[in-house]
């Protein structure tokens, strides 16, 4: 598969948003161990689990990663070289440098939903977003990569033959939405080179 569009390197991208649902652990462990601890864009991920999951998965990125890792409060400021989870149950919706949190009704079976983080953080950062839809079994993110897109936002999606479960970067892909469909061992390495860029432009 081959990249369709990019928007200039000069763009300097502000927000990075990450969907992924049934083998997102590995691929979030991929992506998230290969960003250096300088790493300054903010990175907000909606990763669908059960409602009564523990703090496991954000421990287990703490431990493992070099970047900071924390689960998103309502009305948290979202502070540069930060990883924000979506708590277990909640929507995680962003304004322009804040979260927001929300127990609305599941979307695609699910809360947190990808779209509602994808589409509210792409009307909030409009072309200085990056969003990256990862393995998963359902068709979760898809309207979200359209209004990224639609917004001016830079759309990235796992080649499905490198994810656990094809579903949702299939989904992603058939939007016509994305403009780089990468190997999961290169999505790390490409946030890397988007956020230099920023930084040198």
């Amino acid at each position: 598969m081959s990249p369709t569009r990019h928007p200039q390197a000069a763009t300097r991208f502000e927000l990075i948003v990450i969907g992924c649902s049934l083998g997102g652990m590995h691929a979030l462990e991929k992506i998230l161990c290969a960003l250096p601890a300088e790493f300054d864009t903010p990175i907000a991920i909606a990763q669908h689990r059960h409602k009564n999951s523990d703090g496991g998965l954000v421990e287990f990125f703490r431990r493992s990663c070099k970047v900071r890792v924390m689960d998103a409060d309502d009305k948290q400021w979202i502070e540069p070289g930060t990883v924000y989870f979506a708590p277990a149950d909640y929507h995680l919706l962003v304004e322009k440098g804040e979260f927001s949190l929300s127990v609305d009704e599941q979307v695609h079976h699910s809360r947190p939903s990808i779209d509602v983080l994808f589409e509210s953080a792409a009307d909030a950062y409009g072309a200085a977003l990056i969003g990256v839809v990862l393995t998963g079994a359902n068709d979760d993110g898809a309207a979200g990569v359209r209004r990224i897109k639609s917004r001016g936002g830079l759309v990235v999606a796992q080649d499905p033959r490198t994810a656990e479960a094809p579903a949702m970067p299939d989904a992603a892909i058939a939007t016509g939405a994305v403009d780089q469909v990468l190997p999961l061992e290169h999505i790390g390495p490409f946030l890397v080179e988007r956020s230099q860029l920023a930084i040198h432009s």
